[in-house]
């Protein structure tokens, strides 16, 4: 009798990802390995999913048995570079239909050549579906044991939302040398020092034993102003080291959304709050406050404060939890010309607009949390690198940048430019010509989206927040 821990879970962001890798795996107290995962492609047509092992390239071979409900067939792939798995729909199939499958590999960490099987399916309408089973060869000079595992396709990159996990299969009675003491979250990672759980959608977070963790919580981004618009603020962004989590209780974890976008008149709409509450664990941060609209309705405060706009409409005040540190700081002050300034951020606050000859440029967006600047830059980039989330910056990671303000300039040409969004996930502001909306901020990072442009000018949404907890392996 054997039971399966889930050592790793990895769900793809906004951007997609060209590949997924499971390191650190541990090399006691399991024998084999099992992958289960549900994808989708961005290439069109059906795709493979391909296995390397141990970063090699060699070694490999299978056999494929796979059909329809009208047709069967068997055969060899002939790649030798890499081992075969599963087969998951792509661009072209049915919209949101995601492939399942399931990869098995027994005696995984054994010194014998390594076989193991998978079965999967891709379904295209409701008519049509693609089956296929696989068997699947790796015979490698001193067969090594598998201690990562490189994840690609045959073409496209994996679409936003594909889910991979890693279980290891230990007898009862044994005791893993490395397993997480806790569940939940959509990435489960190890970088050997810390466990990671990302959440990227709301849940619970349930320890296994008593841990002390540090906690990162982000809220939702405002969306920039209508018109040439302020820039949004970003979600509040609150980071405590040393937490301490009581065995078997399920604290809540909601993710804040991004603010929807606005256009007409209106001042941008703020994020909502993000928290991790339970027991005696009560974390929250502020929803960032929605931008200025061109020339009326003024910045809205929140974790960070919205950016300002022509003729007197100041940026709004952060930190609207009154949090000691600040979770965000206040948008950029009023223009004097017909530009947005920048939305606040969780590391600075926002830009007011400049002009330069006939051209106006909307302020840049505050910047996030991160970098040498921000006190706990180190766990920062330690939670960033191990869960691939927030914006790499110059070897550091940064959450929750503002938004950047709209731009142009009250006389011909109406070259303006919009001003860039802070670093962290901040969305750029919309121009003049070309006619842009504000571009919105990325998922998962609070970043606040960009103020409006002026013919097109409707602004950009807020990017919805994240929750990362992190407690010693």
């Amino acid at each position: 009798m054997a039971n399966y821990v889930l050592l790793e879970r990895i769900t793809v962001g906004l951007a997609g990802a060209s590949s997924v890798t499971f390191n650190n795996i541990p090399q006691t107290g399991y024998t084999d390995l099992k992958i289960v995962l549900s994808a989708r492609s961005t290439a069109n047509g059906g795709q493979n999913v391909n296995l390397n092992f141990n970063g090699i390239t060699s070694g490999y071979s299978d056999k494929i048995l796979g059909g329809t409900g009208s047709a069967a067939s068997s055969f060899p792939s002939g790649n030798t570079t890499k081992g075969g798995s599963c087969v998951i729909p792509g661009a072209d199939f049915t919209l949101n239909t995601f492939g399942n499958g399931e990869i098995y590999i027994p005696n995984a960490f054994g010194s014998t050549a390594k076989s193991y099987s998978s079965d999967s399916v891709s379904e295209n309408n409701a008519t049509l579906s693609y089956a296929q089973m696989e068997a699947t060869l790796w015979s490698y000079t001193g067969n090594p044991a598998i201690t990562s595992i490189l994840i690609t396709l045959s073409s496209g990159n994996f679409a936003q939302y594909s889910t991979f996990s890693l279980y290891a299969l230990a007898a009862v009675g044994t005791t893993p040398t490395k397993a997480p003491k806790a569940i939940g979250g959509d990435i489960i990672q190890t970088d050997s020092t810390y466990w990671y759980h990302a959440f990227l959608s709301s849940g619970s977070f349930t320890p296994q034993t008593a841990l002390s963790c540090d906690v990162l919580v982000v809220a939702g981004g405002g969306s920039g102003g209508a018109g040439t618009g302020g820039g949004g603020g970003a979600g509040g962004l609150r980071l405590l080291a040393s937490q301490g989590f009581a065995p078997n209780t399920a604290y809540t974890c909601t993710i804040g959304a991004g603010a929807a976008s606005v256009t007409g008149s209106a001042h941008g709409n703020n994020g909502t709050n993000s928290s991790l509450i339970g027991g005696s664990i009560s974390i929250s941060a502020t929803g960032g406050g929605g931008g200025a609209a061109e020339n009326t309705n003024n910045a809205q405060t929140g974790g960070s404060g919205g950016g300002g706009s022509y003729n007197g409409y100041n940026g709004a005040a952060g930190n609207a939890g009154s949090y000691s540190p600040v979770e965000g700081y206040a948008g950029g002050v009023a223009s004097a010309t017909y530009n947005g300034s920048g939305g606040g951020g969780a590391g600075g606050t926002g830009f007011a607009s400049t002009t330069s000859g006939s051209t106006g440029v909307g302020g840049v967006g505050g910047v996030g949390a991160g970098g040498t600047s921000y006190t706990n830059y180190a766990i920062l980039d330690a939670m960033g690198a191990a869960t691939t989330t927030g914006v790499l910056s110059s070897s550091h990671y940064y959450y929750a940048g503002g938004g950047g303000g709209g731009g142009q300039y009250s006389t011909s040409p109406y070259t303006g430019q919009g001003g860039a969004g802070g670093t962290g996930g901040g969305g750029t502001g919309g121009a003049y010509n070309p006619a842009t909306a504000g571009t919105s901020a990325l998922a998962n990072t609070g970043g606040g989206g960009g103020g409006g442009g002026t013919t097109s000018n409707t602004s950009g949404a807020g990017g919805s927040g994240v929750v990362i907890v992190r407690y010693l392996a």
